[in-house]
């Protein structure tokens, strides 16, 4: 059998797939942020941990939990687990069991992890500077690609 030839709008070629370029993406801006993350001590995942911490501590969740964190961040307690065990070994936030239910992990940024968000700002808006991306442009993509997860989400 020959194979049939390319071509462009052919819907099973790699660069007509959005899950690949978003892929892709996601990948090259992790890379992207890892110099500025490698100046704050802190992996990817680390950082987005982080960032809802600051998030909690400007605005209080009801429940300040690891199952509330890793509902956030899309992300299961086990893989939650060890990232925040280094969290704290770094001494940027403070897990503690809950005394109503044990089973309940309640987290806590310390005074360090806190001051850790000022060293973050100047470092993010370098990396977009460099990136030559401008804020309207960002903004419309991110408002975007936060359509596209709720929708699939909504498929769960």
């Amino acid at each position: 059998m020959t194979p049939a030839r390319l071509k462009p709008e052919d819907p099973l070629q790699l660069d007509n797939q959005l899950c690949f370029k978003l892929y892709a993406a996601s990948r090259a801006v992790i890379r992207a942020y890892k110099p500025m993350l490698d100046q704050l001590n802190l992996t990817y995942p680390q950082y987005l941990a982080m960032l809802v911490l600051w998030e909690w501590q400007l605005v209080p969740p009801v429940q300040p939990t690891v199952k509330a964190l890793g509902e956030r961040l899309l992300l299961d307690s086990g893989t939650l687990t060890p990232l925040l065990k280094r969290l704290q070994q770094l001494g940027l936030l403070l897990r503690q069991r809950s005394v109503v239910d044990e089973r309940e992990v309640h987290l806590a940024l310390t005074d360090a992890g806190w001051a850790l968000r000022e060293r973050v700002l100047p470092l993010q808006q370098q990396l977009l500077c460099q990136q030559g991306i401008e804020l309207d442009e960002l903004a419309d993509l991110r408002g975007r690609v936060g359509q596209l997860l709720d929708r699939f989400m909504a498929l769960r």
